[in-house]
């Protein structure tokens, strides 16, 4: 099904590029390439892609911070961040602050 949605868009694509029937025909296609992602069913579908990729995304981050690479590069980013955290407040730059006095 995959691929041949993706032949079909290709297809498309090559058509369009390809086409002397110039700008009237690019429209007509343009308008129904609208008209199929704004179909419900496809909404939904990309809406559980998009679902499930976030979770997939969100599984890997947890999985990779548990991980003995995820541990170093915490203790890497937060031994940095301490020192450039001493080194501002040494020289000043740590607390900047607005017209309101409101500190960052």
């Amino acid at each position: 099904m995959r691929g041949k949605l993706m032949f079909i868009t290709g297809l498309a694509a090559g058509f369009v590029l390809g086409s002397r029937a110039g700008r009237e025909k690019y429209e007509e296609i343009a308008a129904s390439a609208k008209k199929v992602w704004e179909h419900p069913t496809v909404q939904e579908a990309a809406g559980v892609a998009q679902a499930q990729a976030n979770k997939l995304y969100t599984e890997g981050k947890d999985k990779l911070n548990q991980s003995k690479l995820g541990e170093k590069l915490h203790s890497a980013a937060a031994s940095s961040s301490s020192t450039s955290d001493s080194s501002l407040s040494s020289t000043g730059a740590g607390s900047l602050s607005n017209s309101t006095g409101a500190k960052y």
